[in-house]
C-alpha cells in the first residue's frame, strides 16, 4: 500500500477530484445550488478527519513497513530476527538494481540496519573503534516516523562505545561505562550507515559494519 500510494499519489489524487467534480456538477444539474450545500459540508468534514487519520497513520504505515520486509525479507540476506543488525555487504549503487529495501543509489556508503524492541528490556548498541571513519545510526519512532536520536561521527564521536537503549518510562542509571539513551517507546527502526571510500575500501568497511552490534545487558561479542 505504501509503495502504491508513493508512487500512483498523483493519479489517484487526479481520479478522486475527478469524481468529485462529476459529483457535484450531477447534484447541481439535478437540484441547482442548494443541492451541494450538505454535499460541501460532508466534503469539509471527511477532508478534516482524513488529515488527522492520515497525519496519524501515515507513520505507522511507513515505518511499518519496514519492520514487515525486515523481520520477513531482510536486505538481501534473508530475515533478520528483532534486535538483531544486519550489515549489507556491497555499497547501496551495486544493490540498487536488486529491489533492496534500503538501497538508494549511493556510491559511498555500508549500510546496517535492524528492528528495536525493548518490551523484554533495554539491550545495548556496541560500536567498535571507527578509526575517524564516519558513521551514523538513527533512531526512527514507527508511532511518529521521526528520528529521535543519533549516533555516529557528529554526535558521539568515532571511539568505541557502548549505548545503553531504553524505553523513555525506565527508570535507573546506565552503568558507568555506558551511554544511555532514551526512545519514546519500546521499539525503533535502526538505520545505520558507514563510509566506504571506493571498491578497495569496501571491505574495511564491512568489517567495521558487521561489529555494530546490538546484544543484551551483560552480554559481551
Amino acid at each position: 500500500m505504501n509503495r502504491v500510494i508513493l508512487k500512483y499519489g498523483y493519479p489517484i489524487t487526479a481520479v478522486i477530484l475527478a469524481i468529485f467534480v462529476w459529483v457535484v456538477y450531477r447534484r447541481i444539474a439535478d437540484g441547482g445550488v442548494q443541492a451541494i450545500v450538505p454535499l460541501a459540508v460532508v466534503a469539509v468534514v471527511v477532508w478534516l478527519l482524513g488529515v488527522f487519520v492520515f497525519i496519524w497513520l501515515w507513520p505507522r504505515i511507513t515505518v511499518g513497513g519496514f519492520k514487515r520486509a525486515i523481520l520477513r525479507h531482510g536486505f538481501g540476506g534473508g530475515p533478520i530476527p528483532v534486535n538483531t543488525l544486519y550489515a549489507v555487504p556491497h555499497r547501496s549503487s551495486q544493490t540498487a538494481s536488486t529491489g533492496s529495501l534500503i538501497a538508494t543509489g549511493a556510491d559511498d556508503l555500508l549500510y546496517v540496519g535492524g528492528w528495536l524492541d525493548l518490551t523484554a528490556g533495554p539491550r545495548v548498541l556496541q560500536v567498535p573503534e571507527m578509526d575517524g571513519r564516519y558513521y551514523s545510526i538513527q533512531f526512527t519512532d514507527p508511532s511518529s516516523g521521526a528520528n529521535v536520536a543519533y549516533v555516529g561521527t557528529r554526535t558521539t564521536g568515532t571511539g568505541p562505545a557502548d549505548f545503553l537503549l531504553c524505553a523513555r518510562s525506565r527508570r535507573g542509571e546506565a552503568p558507568a561505562e555506558m551511554h544511555r539513551i532514551d526512545l519514546p517507546g519500546r521499539s525503533a527502526l535502526l538505520i545505520g550507515r558507514v563510509f566506504a571510500a571506493g571498491e578497495d575500501d569496501r571491505v574495511a568497511a564491512y568489517a567495521l559494519a558487521k561489529q555494530i552490534r546490538l546484544t543484551a545487558p551483560g552480554h559481551s561479542e
